[in-house]
């Protein structure tokens, strides 16, 4: 008696639910959601060359794709498979912008046409996406990628790279958490040596979200039970065994075929029938394909909303298309205002809640540092007075070279005024390096405030760029004319009126008497130990004993005084540079921008009223995304909605 088998269609008792949500995922697809960084839940499909995968994709859709040597699929295709209630089938492409109908005697035919005109008539292949969408009755409901064949070695005609093209678009579309992977093998094959297995594993390491189908089942039926059983590949999601159709067969025959080999063949009967079959297949599909997309619903929901939040907030801070001079004025006020403000915070008060993370813009900190680096180079001029192997020689030197007809004892001013310059000269340049270092610091900061507040109108930067750098120069000469006052200053006279010289210098002066009395006094070596001093030579100085009491007393005052200097030297730039801060901020910077907006080469207000190319392009790009979050809102909301009512 013959064996009679009844192939059911390939559908799932969950399509009535199913269809709608997989119609709002499509409609993302369509929309380009993914273009705004919104991953959706889809169903990729890999496999290596030969491995099966366009006969698989061809037994789950009931339609014929293009066959042929070497690389079939040169683009990613988007299958949209519907199951339809009438039996007229209906097939369109989708490519470039435009809907191709087509049926089924056509449609390989137009495949191949709509992928000559998206990556070339030659090999090559594109990223650029073509979409199928087949309307027949008794097809699962499910939305598939299909992505090139992995192959190494190019043939005529294709890229040397062809093998790392292919990779890239395959890793583009499986390393997002919400795709799954359904993975093409050849039963004729080693699972582990697939390349397709290989790439997998490296994105679903433990293949939680990969699915394996079998090809070729009745070409390697050894061993075939104990390959899906063990698993020695990681596919979390479990194998399906099929046999693809072969020949001419009808897709009706093929399933008859199917049943017949896993019913009937003394090896893969074994294989348990919750694994085996183009239909067991589809429901698998539809059921791992809900159960992704119920799972990422939500998530894409929350994302829509944020970057919606987003788009709309960096839209609304773009400057408004100015159509008057009353309105450029207005703006560009507004522009020298907050420019005005951020600078007070970062260079007056010390706040950087504008610039938290950017440490060189916490200017007051980092004027502190410099002011601080720069007492300290000062201060470490001391130690040239400190120098004990040829103490109070300079000193004896120099009193020989100033004395005068006069009365003895009496030390002289212009001595004084002698090692004070010289040691003024000593560090003169350390001033200047300093407030240059502190303009050039302070130019940075506010040419970044600048063009922060301007970065909406690029056609104002170069004159503010321009009237920044200008000013900063002034600013910087002016205080260098104000360092080398305060130098020659200190040099052409000697004056405090700090209590703290009195009493530093009479502190060092209780040593003369027994410094003195050494000097004198041969038995008592030639080493003396001083305050401030350490140890000191003295063996060179008795040989010019009526000055040494002079000298000592010369040394000692200048010692005291030089400390004053220095302190003056220091308090006064810093006082000199808050002051010219004040300035520049509150006063300097705004009439200098506008009397460089004002001026021959500054372009006027009038450049306002024009939006720059790059500002006008960021409009249309951020009205754009908008729109397309816009219209993804609605697609989800009415999705999310018929979800509550069905759950209701």
């Amino acid at each position: 008696m013959e064996l009679q088998v009844v192939v059911a269609p390939i559908v799932s008792s969950y399509n009535d639910k199913i269809r709608p949500l997989l119609d709002a995922v499509d409609k993302l697809r369509y929309l380009k959601v993914m273009e705004e960084g919104i991953q959706l839940p889809t169903i990729v499909v890999v496999g290596d060359q030969s491995s099966g995968k366009s006969s698989v994709l061809e037994s789950l859709a009931g339609i014929s794709l293009p066959r042929g040597q070497g690389i079939c699929t040169r683009v990613p295709l988007i299958m949209r498979l519907q199951n339809h209630s009438v039996s007229k089938t209906e097939l369109s492409l989708e490519f470039n912008g435009k809907t191709l109908k087509t049926d089924e005697t056509r449609i390989a035919e137009d495949i191949v046409a709509a992928t000559d005109e998206i990556a070339g008539n030659g090999k090559g292949i594109s990223h650029t996406p073509l979409t199928l969408l087949v309307k027949k009755q008794g097809v699962p409901d499910l939305t598939m990628v299909d992505l090139p064949g992995i192959t190494r070695v190019p043939v005529k005609g294709q890229p040397e790279d062809i093998y790392e093209q292919i990779s890239n678009i395959i890793f583009q579309y499986i390393q997002p958490k919400e795709s799954i992977i359904l993975n093409v093998l050849s039963a004729t094959v080693d699972f582990s040596t697939c390349e397709s297995i290989r790439m997998s594993q490296r994105v679903d390491r433990t293949g939680e979200r990969t699915l394996a189908v079998v090809t070729k089942a009745d070409k390697a039926p050894e061993g075939l039970l104990e390959k899906v059983t063990a698993d020695d590949v990681n596919i979390g999601l479990g194998y399906v065994c099929v046999r693809n159709r072969v020949g001419d067969e009808t897709y009706e025959e093929a399933r008859v075929e199917e049943v017949n080999l896993f019913e009937s063949h003394p090896l893969l009967s074994k294989i348990d029938k919750s694994i085996v079959g183009i239909p067991v297949l589809g429901q698998k599909l539809v059921q791992i394909q809900a159960m992704s997309i119920s799972k990422s619903l939500p998530d894409i929901v929350k994302m829509i909303n944020v970057k919606l939040s987003n788009s709309v907030s960096e839209l609304n801070k773009m400057p408004q298309n100015l159509s008057s001079i009353a309105e450029a004025m207005t703006a560009f006020m507004r522009i020298i205002g907050l420019v005005k403000e951020s600078l007070r915070k970062v260079l007056i008060r010390g706040a950087y809640d504008e610039y938290p993370d950017e440490e060189n813009m916490h200017c007051a900190a980092r004027l502190a540092e410099m002011l601080n680096q720069y007492s300290d180079e000062l201060q470490s001029s001391r130690t040239k007075f400190h120098d004990a192997g040829d103490f109070l020689l300079e000193e004896i030197r120099i009193l020989e070279e100033t004395k005068s007809i006069g009365l003895p004892n009496f030390l002289s001013r212009a001595a004084l005024l002698v090692m004070l310059e010289r040691h003024v000269k000593t560090i003169s340049g350390a001033p200047i390096a300093f407030v240059r270092k502190v303009w050039t610091y302070i130019g940075d900061v506010v040419i970044r405030v600048l063009m922060f507040h301007s970065e909406n109108y690029p056609q104002l930067q170069s004159s503010m760029r321009r009237a920044a750098n200008g000013l900063i120069l002034k600013v910087m000469e002016n205080s260098v004319v104000q360092v080398i006052e305060m130098m020659e200053m200190e040099k052409m006279t000697d004056y405090t009126c700090n209590p703290n010289y009195m009493s530093c210098w009479n502190k060092l002066m209780c040593q003369l008497d027994m410094f003195m009395e050494v000097v004198r006094d041969d038995s008592k070596g030639n080493n003396v130990k001083l305050e401030a001093f350490g140890e000191v030579e003295i063996g060179q100085l008795r040989k010019h004993e009526s000055v040494v009491r002079e000298a000592f007393d010369l040394k000692m005052r200048m010692i005291a005084y030089w400390k004053i200097v220095l302190r003056r030297l220091v308090d006064g730039l810093a006082l000199h540079l808050l002051f010219s801060l004040n300035k520049l901020v509150n006063r300097d910077i705004e009439m200098e921008i506008v009397s460089e907006m004002m001026g021959p080469t500054g372009g006027g207000i009038e450049q306002m009223l024009e939006e720059s190319p790059s500002v006008a392009e960021k409009r249309k790009r951020l009205n754009k995304s908008i729109k397309l979050l816009k219209d993804s809102e609605l697609v989800v909301t009415k999705i999310m909605d018929r979800i509550h009512l069905l759950d209701d």
